[in-house]
């Protein structure tokens, strides 16, 4: 489902003494947090903070964030979630966030017949894993590659799959 404000990432700690933040990215990769101007502290989007300079650094991100100018004030916001509002993210056409798959319905491409709700997403190396809540509450898991998801359409909600022989039936 489309959300309005995503979730980026997480401060893990300070940096140095003039307020700077070690910032964990939760995307494919630090540089993707270098485009952004303004950061929120809700998912809602009500309390925002310009960024003032972000810089990749291994693989977290340097961030140095309005109004957050010593260490003590940095310390502050350890453990902090910070959203980033999705419109300002420019996508191919056809690519959504992984955020976005969660509670998406998957249909049976071959028959129409829902399968369930994506509820979490493993990233394996070779491809990531859908985790699908069936409608009598078990879990299980597909891979997303070309011969088993046929379309996703995050917008509305649905996503059709190709599923593998077996695995969905003892669902019915």
């Amino acid at each position: 489902m489309i959300k309005k404000y995503l979730e980026l990432g997480q401060v893990v700690s300070t940096h140095g003494i003039k307020g700077e933040l070690r910032f964990n990215p939760w995307c494919d990769s630090p540089d993707f947090v270098k485009k952004f101007k303004t950061l929120y502290y809700d998912n809602k989007g009500e309390k925002s903070v310009k960024v003032v300079s972000a810089r990749p650094h291994g693989n977290v991100v340097i961030l140095m964030l309005d109004g957050i100018d010593d260490v003590d004030k940095a310390k502050a916001l350890k453990n902090t979630i910070l959203y980033m509002k999705r419109s300002d993210a420019l996508l191919p056409k056809g690519t959504w966030f992984l955020q976005e798959l969660f509670d998406c319905t998957v249909i049976d491409d071959n028959n129409g017949k829902v399968l369930g709700t994506i509820v979490d997403v493993s990233e394996t190396g070779a491809n990531d894993v859908w985790h699908i809540k069936t409608p009598n509450g078990s879990e299980v898991l597909i891979p997303a590659i070309k011969q088993v998801i046929v379309n996703v359409d995050v917008e509305s909600g649905i996503v059709k799959i190709n599923p593998i022989k077996g695995l969905f039936e003892d669902e019915n």
